[in-house]
């Protein structure tokens, strides 16, 4: 075929001469004028309606949980270091009204100062009341709970954040260390949610908020005490969210990651004495300032579970319900890691 036959059907298929947009032009041309009239006329508005909506939502959770924390009597374990020292802050700023608990008077003596000082919240805050007493000890839980009561005449949210850790070789540990972590993780907590429930169930009000830990889903090598611990109060209090529905009281178990506070250091080792060492893993773990805020957004928003940690930790409880058998074998190629590099 002649080469001027050939760019006549060229132009012919393209719709005529030189200036003459074709049909395939003309359906471009049209295509994008339909696109820019759809965007211009109904995504963009759709767009910015979804945005004000959510915004919304944001601003009402946000008020809804200040309405829930402003004026509540709120008591806190452990209140005098780590988490629990951040939580005391971040709830006394939100207008609550504390109870701080702890075994060192002093230690909470120069909270509730360090409290009192604070002007960065703009809500009417009050002054704690503080209640000393050891969580190990049954006799001084039952004092304290009546002390407590005394404080504001009630307990709105009950927060369970005092604990101990442990390091050590299930062999090597004694079975009065094991009771030990138990008596301060289990057994404590439990006791004092048995004193003071009565008291919620006769109000149709309470809210029981427990800081437990990844290692309450998963377990990985020496620290079988408190992985112990921590599987035990999971499933208490999963059991005491079931039974307390009925009376209108909620139940919230926060499993946190690894957090940069001094428990690994305040550890129990096997024979009982203190392990002394801040973990590589505890030192590049999450600022203790920002769990305290993620903790009260859940108790805000009254979440009956929260995991707070990183991706890698998520997948391993993943694992564990769907592969147990590679999650088994990871954790004994961890543990033949981590007694290799302690006899190095």
């Amino acid at each position: 075929m002649p080469d001027w036959s050939r760019k006549s059907e060229r132009r012919a298929h393209s719709g005529g001469g030189a200036g003459t947009p074709g049909p395939v032009a003309r359906r471009s041309f049209l295509q994008v004028r339909a696109m820019d009239f759809v965007t211009s006329t109904a995504i963009l508005p759709l767009l910015f309606g979804c945005v004000g909506i959510f915004s919304l939502f944001k601003l009402l959770q946000w008020l809804r949980m200040k309405a829930y924390l402003q004026d509540a009597v709120v008591v806190i374990t452990g209140a005098t270091s780590g988490l629990g020292k951040e939580c005391a802050k971040v709830f006394h700023a939100a207008g609550a009204k504390l109870v701080l608990c702890g075994r060192n008077r002093q230690a909470l003596e120069e909270l509730t100062r360090d409290l009192a000082a604070s002007h960065a919240s703009k809500a009417q805050t009050h002054s704690p009341c503080m209640v000393t007493f050891d969580l190990t000890d049954p006799s001084a839980t039952v004092a304290a709970t009546a002390e407590i009561l005394q404080c504001f005449g009630c307990v709105d949210i009950l927060i369970h954040n005092a604990g101990v850790s442990f390091r050590g070789t299930i062999m090597d540990t004694t079975v009065d260390v094991d009771r030990r972590v138990m008596e301060t993780n289990y057994f404590g907590p439990v006791a004092l949610t048995k004193a003071l429930l009565p008291s919620m169930v006769r109000r149709r009000q309470g809210h029981i908020v427990v800081i437990s830990s990844i290692q309450g889903k998963i377990s990985i090598p020496f620290r079988s005490a408190y992985a112990a611990s921590k599987h035990a109060t999971q499933a208490f209090f999963d059991c005491l969210r079931a039974e307390m529905e009925q009376y209108e009281i909620d139940v919230t178990v926060i499993s946190p990651g690894y957090i940069h506070t001094n428990l690994s250091v305040n550890a129990i080792t096997a024979d009982g004495s203190r392990y002394g060492v801040m973990d590589e893993t505890t030192a590049q773990g999450q600022s203790p300032e920002k769990v305290a805020r993620d903790v009260m957004a859940a108790v805000g928003k009254k979440k009956r579970e929260v995991i707070l940690a990183d991706l890698l930790p998520l997948l391993a409880i993943y694992l564990r319900t769907l592969a147990p058998g590679l999650f088994f074998s990871l954790m004994a190629s961890r543990a033949r890691k981590e007694r290799k590099t302690k006899n190095a």
